[in-house]
């Protein structure tokens, strides 16, 4: 992951109602796209940038795909982040 696909990705306003819809848990591309009033590519495409950036898990099962916030990376920007606090 590099800090600047990161910011990227969290530079967009649907991106992170993605991010914070994930954050209750995991849900299919189904339950996230109920969300918004865009196409479905649009929200494949705001997935797929969110997927590059590490800043989600992607699991298939069977004809469906769910996707799952990663806190991890959350993590390392903070920590980018307070290095410039210091």
């Amino acid at each position: 992951m590099g800090i600047d696909q990161t910011l990227k990705a969290l530079n967009d306003e649907k991106r992170r109602e993605i991010l914070t819809l994930l954050k209750k848990g995991r849900m299919s591309a189904t339950d996230i796209h109920q969300h918004f009033d865009v196409s479905d590519a649009t929200i494949s495409h705001h997935l797929s940038v969110l997927l590059k950036a590490d800043l989600i898990f992607l699991e298939k099962e069977k004809n469906y795909r769910y996707y799952s916030l990663n806190a991890s990376v959350f993590e390392d920007v903070l920590r980018f982040i307070m290095f410039f606090k210091k």
